[in-house]
């Protein structure tokens, strides 16, 4: 599942290659990418907050992406709104880590979508840096046919 999220990351959305995002763990709850600060600082030669907030999308959007696509489900995934607190600098690799909600909520989100042909739901994710959270990001995500 990994090695294809990687590829549809690369083909589909460019910016992941410049970026060097490597998918890295799906464990079904959550999905952890990587980027490489070496292809993401900025000026302080910390993480560039454009690439943190990629990568919290990336994490959350391939998360969907791969649980709807082992349940079956096609659709066009979309980002409605995010939201982004940076609390502390990145100063190496990007880690985030997309975290679904509970299985009770995934149901819902797949029974709306079944009766309507659009959902929406929201889900969070995290990049830690020195040993604690750096990054919180909530994002609400659409699955429209």
């Amino acid at each position: 599942m990994e090695q294809k999220l990687q590829e549809i990351l690369g083909k589909a959305i460019p910016l992941t290659q410049a970026m060097g995002i490597i998918v890295e763990r799906y464990t079904g709850k959550e999905l952890t990418i990587v980027a490489p600060l070496a292809n993401n600082f900025n000026h302080l030669g910390t993480a560039f907050g454009g690439s943190l907030y990629i990568a919290a999308v990336l994490s959350s959007w391939g998360l969907l992406y791969l649980r709807l696509r082992e349940a079956g489900v096609k659709g066009s995934i979309v980002i409605r709104k995010g939201n982004v607190e940076y609390l502390r600098p990145v100063t190496g690799d990007i880690v985030a880590t997309g975290t679904m909600p509970s299985d009770e909520v995934f149901g819902e989100f797949l029974g709306t979508y079944s009766r309507t042909g659009k959902a929406k739901m929201v889900i969070h994710a995290v990049i830690n840096a020195e040993g604690g959270v750096a990054v919180k990001f909530e994002g609400s995500f659409a699955l429209v046919r």
